[in-house]
């Protein structure tokens, strides 16, 4: 039978190992971009490790990392919460433009309307 303070380790050992993947996700969509880039899995897998250290200090029962770890969870939730926003908003236009059509950037969606969904696609876009 495992003691608790080592499963415990191993929680740890996982939350630091999920934390330290998202930099190595976002290294590589940026390497295949040539464009530093921010993929989706870069915010999971910083929710998901926050998550797990944050288990890990409140058993360790440390508050400067159960602090930092509290207030990043805040930052990342959000952050997915703004790429579900405008990937919503994406697919509404994209609705909204009769399929078949080519739409020249003129008209009701006006002028700008095409380099503002590219960008949303851009930033939505999953490397990983």
């Amino acid at each position: 039978m495992m003691r608790p303070a080592m499963l415990w380790l191993m929680i740890g050992f996982l939350g630091q190992a999920l934390f330290t993947a998202r930099f190595l996700v976002q290294w590589i969509a940026s390497e295949r971009k040539r464009d530093s880039v921010m993929p989706v899995a870069f915010w999971w897998l910083s929710l998901l490790g926050g998550l797990t250290l944050l288990s890990y200090a409140s058993y360790r029962q440390d508050p400067v990392i159960m602090v930092g770890q509290a207030m990043g969870l805040v930052v990342y939730a959000r952050n997915l919460m703004l790429l579900g926003k405008a990937k919503r908003r994406a697919a509404g236009r994209r609705r909204r433009v009769p399929s078949g059509t080519a739409h020249d950037g003129a008209g009701a969606a006006g002028p700008h309307w095409r380099d503002r969904a590219d960008r949303a696609r851009d930033v939505l876009q999953d490397e990983v």
